[in-house]
């Protein structure tokens, strides 16, 4: 692993342990302050704060399958550790991070949270509107693709430009990227 791949792994791990720590901390303080019963609201009915346990993943689907997730989310994060060492952009690294940090923080919860080891439900309590309630891995899940998305587009561009200026230019575009 070269001295720059080594630095984007690290960015990478760093951004994943930061959204593992607050994913885990706000879901601590969401189980000892918050009750599935009643709704705090934070803007009106669009966003409030509200505990539940979601044996599913998105809008819980897949609530009969929940050890068939966790499985997943292993496969997943092991997947996404191996894309952070291979990671060829600051942005990448970043948005693999956030995507790790978020799987790690839900897998936490599929792995030791209640009923049973492996069928974890997973804690939710950022409740928007009516449609569904989440919480902070989620929103680092959606952000990472986001960041992902945003540095591919950036990368894209950038070859485009520089393929009009000089046609034999995107290969040593893309290698200086490196």
């Amino acid at each position: 692993m070269s001295r720059d791949q080594a630095r984007r792994f690290a960015l990478a791990c760093i951004a994943a342990a930061g959204v593992v720590l607050i994913d885990q901390g706000s879901k601590a303080a969401a189980l000892s302050s918050l009750s599935e019963e009643d709704r705090i609201p934070l803007l009106g009915d669009l966003l409030g704060l509200q505990l539940a346990f979601n044996p599913g993943a998105l809008l819980s689907l897949g609530s009969g399958a929940t050890w068939l997730l966790t499985l997943l989310g292993v496969g997943m994060t092991a997947v996404l550790v191996i894309a952070a060492t291979r990671a060829r952009t600051t942005g990448w690294a970043v948005g693999i991070g956030l995507i790790l940090g978020g799987a790690i923080g839900n897998l936490i919860d599929r792995l030791f949270a209640p009923p049973a080891f492996g069928r974890g439900h997973v804690t939710d309590f950022l409740a928007y509107g009516n449609w569904f309630i989440g919480n902070l891995a989620d929103i680092a899940l959606g952000v990472g693709v986001v960041v992902l998305a945003g540095s591919f587009w950036i990368r894209y561009r950038r070859s485009r430009t520089a393929e009009k200026d000089d046609p034999t230019a995107p290969a040593a575009a893309m290698e200086a990227e490196r």
